[in-house]
C-alpha cells in the first residue's frame, strides 16, 4: 500500500476495517459504507497484507477479531471518535444560530414544542430543528442534544436531569369522576390503554400497578404504539391511559383529561437532556439548554 505523511494505510482500508470490527460482520459494514461485502473483504485483505498479520478469524457464521485486530480496533475507534467530536465542534461554531433537538413524538408535542415557542419569543434569531422518533436514538451525534427518559443505553455523552414526572391514571372527565375512589382491583378491570412503545424504559401499566402493590392480572384493554394516540382515545372516553402528569398538564387544566384519584406514582426515571459537554456546545445550543432547564424548574406540577 502507498504511504502518506503519517505512514498510514489508505483511509478506505482503515474505515472498512473499523466498520467490520464494530459490527463483527462484513455484510453489515458493507451496508453502512454503501459498498459490497466483497469490497469490504478486499480492503481488509489488503490491510492485513500490508500489516503482515491477520486481523479477523473467519468463521462459518461470521468473524471475530484476533488480538492484533482488537488492538487496532480500539485505537481506531478512539481516534475516529475524537475526529467526530472535533468536526461536530467546527460545524457548531460555523452555525451558532441553529440547534437540532431530538425527542419522542409525545415529549415534542406535549412539552418541548410549547417550550421552544416561548424560547423563540426571546431568541428569534436562533433556529431550532426538532427531530422526533419513538425508537431509541442510536446516532446521538446527529443532534446538539436530545431528550430521553432514563439513561440512554450505550450513549456516553453527559446526561443532564430535567425533571422527574408523576404517573397517574387519566380518562375523560365523566369517566374519571365515576372511577375516582375505585380500588386498584376495580381499576385493573377497566379498559386500559396499553402503550407498546419501542423504548423499554417507558413505564407500563403492569409496572405502575405492581409498584402500587397490585400484582394480579390486568384487563387486556387496547394496545397502541403511540402515546399521542393513547391520550386521544382516553379523551374520547374509550379507556383509561397512564398519564405523565407534567407532560399532560395543559390537557388537565383544560379538562380534556382528568385524573382518577387517589393513585399516583413517582416515575422510576428522570427525563434527561443528552448532548456534548457545555464547553463543546454552540452558543445557540447552550441558550436553548439553559432555557429548557429553567422551563422545567418554573413549570412544576
Amino acid at each position: 500500500m502507498s504511504r502518506r505523511h503519517y505512514d498510514l494505510p489508505p483511509f478506505t482500508a482503515l474505515s472498512a476495517f473499523e466498520a467490520a470490527a464494530r459490527h463483527l460482520s462484513f455484510k453489515s459494514a458493507a451496508q453502512e459504507l454503501s459498498v459490497t461485502p466483497g469490497a469490504v473483504s478486499h480492503q481488509i485483505k489488503a490491510l492485513e497484507g500490508d500489516l503482515g498479520t491477520v486481523l479477523f478469524e473467519r468463521q462459518h457464521r461470521g468473524v471475530t477479531l484476533t488480538p492484533e485486530g482488537e488492538a487496532l480496533y480500539g485505537t481506531l475507534a478512539s481516534a475516529f471518535d475524537q475526529v467526530s467530536r472535533q468536526l461536530s465542534n467546527i460545524r457548531r461554531i460555523a452555525d451558532d444560530d441553529s440547534v437540532t433537538v431530538g425527542s419522542t413524538t409525545a415529549v415534542a408535542a406535549l412539552w418541548l414544542s410549547p417550550a421552544i415557542i416561548r424560547f423563540w419569543r426571546e431568541y428569534p434569531e436562533i433556529s431550532v430543528h426538532q427531530i422526533t422518533q419513538d425508537r431509541p436514538i442510536l446516532n446521538a451525534r446527529e443532534y446538539d442534544f436530545f431528550i430521553t427518559y432514563g439513561k440512554s443505553a450505550g450513549v456516553t455523552l453527559p446526561h443532564t436531569p430535567i425533571f422527574r414526572d408523576e404517573l397517574v391514571a387519566v380518562a375523560a372527565t365523566d369517566l374519571a369522576r365515576d372511577l375516582t375512589g375505585s380500588s386498584l382491583s376495580q381499576l385493573a378491570r377497566q379498559r386500559l390503554i396499553h402503550l407498546d412503545g419501542a423504548s423499554p424504559t417507558w413505564t407500563k401499566w403492569s409496572d405502575w400497578f405492581q409498584s402500587l402493590g397490585y400484582s394480579e392480572s390486568l384487563a387486556i384493554g387496547t394496545k397502541v404504539t403511540s402515546y399521542s394516540v393513547a391520550l386521544q382515545l382516553a379523551r374520547k372516553g374509550a379507556g383509561v391511559a397512564l398519564g405523565w402528569r407534567r407532560l399532560i398538564q395543559p390537557m388537565l387544566e383544560s379538562k380534556k383529561l382528568s385524573i382518577i384519584e387517589p393513585y399516583a406514582l413517582a416515575a422510576p426515571n428522570q427525563f434527561h437532556l443528552v448532548g456534548l459537554p457545555d464547553s463543546e456546545q454552540s452558543k445557540g445550543a447552550l441558550a436553548l439548554k439553559q432555557w429548557l432547564l429553567k422551563e422545567a424548574d418554573a413549570h412544576t406540577v
